[in-house]
């Protein structure tokens, strides 16, 4: 997963500008959202939903979608999973705030909104996809989403996705948008995601939508292929969601003249996408970036890069600006140790920032080097950590001043095969956005 960008942003205002710039829809499509105050039945204060729809300007056979291999799944990717046996699908009805997960009737109601988002877009109720995002446990109010549809229908327009790259967020601090231009059409995609944040097969709440012209059957192929590359190579804490989704929908609306280029366009709008994803993790003040290479296998090489990225004493260390790297290689034994005992680590070779920490069975440390990787950890720093306001800890921005990471390099030795993961830190910001996630 190499960076295909090094944006710098000075202020909120270039980051929203820059994300305009991406956001023309590819021709076809329409977004929609409204937003409106309820009082969930479980918690009952008062709250607020944003309903955000994507609708194609006709049905269409030609879409694709992956759900989270969590064993207690959303009702929306219940239903989500036949969708993708419909003969052709019409539009997304998004819900934040609340996942539908387990709570009583989840299933009836997602499709209740289904039904009556369908029959006002002219539409066959399986061509309409539900996704919802927010607190597991709680029952949508289905009332008051049935009221607000037809305000989102009405608000339906072309032009931009940035309503619904705003309208899926939660804990977000900034929405995220990535665009390919390929030919003569383009791959636009928006995701939600901040914390729970472990995908298998999928990740979080993403949508990636395409003018060109390429048929299900090799949508559905190459979508697969670009969720293992990006998605499911980071990990912001080490949790998968109930509620992961990634949806791939094209339009047909521009010949596709090269499904090769189609398809290096969609990796780069999902590995874009997923390390925006990290980078707005929540309490995230550094992205990790591991590379590990002559590993035995890929699935060693990637099992290794998300142990260290997951592993809680080296990420508090890296929120400190610590080069603590006796827990980098901790990291690295426990994992060999209980997965791969039988590995030879004798040539394993550890970097960070390009400095040499590790090699030949011992560390590699001076003076010299602490400090060029405290300076490292610095400068891939988003913002420093500020006293709590309130009791509170609170990210002092909502955009990403740059895209720079803590670049890992860890050379094992002992095959061919290599992986990229990234993950976050760990802060007092994340434990408190988690702590009070649901006040």
């Amino acid at each position: 997963m190499v960076p295909s960008t090094n944006l710098t942003f000075p202020n909120r205002d270039t980051h929203r500008a820059w994300l305009a710039s991406q956001a023309a829809l590819p021709a076809g499509f329409r977004v929609g959202t409204t937003r409106f105050d309820f009082v969930p039945r479980e918690a009952p204060k008062p709250a607020k939903m944003t309903l955000t729809l994507i609708a194609l300007d006709r049905p269409t056979p030609d879409f694709a979608a992956a759900f989270t291999k969590n064993a207690f799944p959303g009702a929306p990717i219940i239903v989500g999973r036949k969708r993708l046996n419909a003969p052709a699908l019409g539009a997304i009805i998004i819900n934040n705030k609340i996942s539908n997960v387990c709570a009583p009737g989840g299933v009836e109601t997602a499709e209740r909104v289904c039904v009556e988002a369908a029959r006002l877009l002219g539409l066959a109720p399986a061509a309409v996809l539900p996704s919802s995002t927010g607190v597991i446990g709680w029952s949508l109010p289905t009332d008051a989403i049935l009221a607000a549809l037809p305000q989102a229908v009405s608000a339906l327009a072309g032009g931009t996705i940035l309503p619904a790259a705003e309208g899926i967020v939660t804990t977000d601090l900034y929405p995220k948008i990535r665009r390919a231009d390929v030919g003569g059409g383009s791959i636009v995609g928006i995701a939600k995601g901040a914390g729970m944040i472990e995908p298998n097969l999928a990740t979080m709440l993403v949508y990636v939508l395409t003018d060109l012209a390429v048929p299900r059957g090799e949508l559905r192929a190459m979508l697969a292929r670009a969720i293992d590359a990006s998605f499911n190579a980071i990990s912001i804490d080490s949790d998968t969601s109930t509620s992961d989704t990634v949806a791939l929908i094209s339009s047909g609306r521009v010949p596709c003249e090269d499904f090769g280029a189609f398809e290096r366009g969609l990796h780069t709008v999902c590995r874009d996408l997923a390390e925006d994803v990290v980078r707005n993790g929540e309490g995230v003040r550094h992205v990790i970036r591991v590379r590990v290479t002559h590993a035995a296998s890929p699935v060693l090489a990637r099992a290794l890069g998300k142990a260290i990225v997951n592993a809680p004493l080296f990420k508090c260390a890296v929120a400190g600006n610590d080069p603590n790297v006796g827990r980098l290689v901790q990291a690295i034994g426990k994992h060999i140790g209980a997965f791969a005992p039988q590995t030879d680590l004798s040539k394993l070779r550890a970097a960070m920032g390009g400095v040499d920490i590790f090699a030949n069975g011992v560390f590699q440390l001076d003076p010299s080097k602490e400090a060029a990787l405290i300076a490292h950890l610095r400068g891939a720093e988003l913002y420093a950590s500020a006293a709590p306001k309130d009791g509170v800890f609170s990210a002092p921005i909502d955009f990403p001043p740059h895209e720079r990471c803590v670049e890992l390099e860890i050379e094992v030795g002992n095959g061919a095969a290599s992986a990229t993961v990234l993950g976050g830190d760990l802060t007092h910001e994340y434990v408190s956005e988690n702590a009070d996630y649901r006040s």
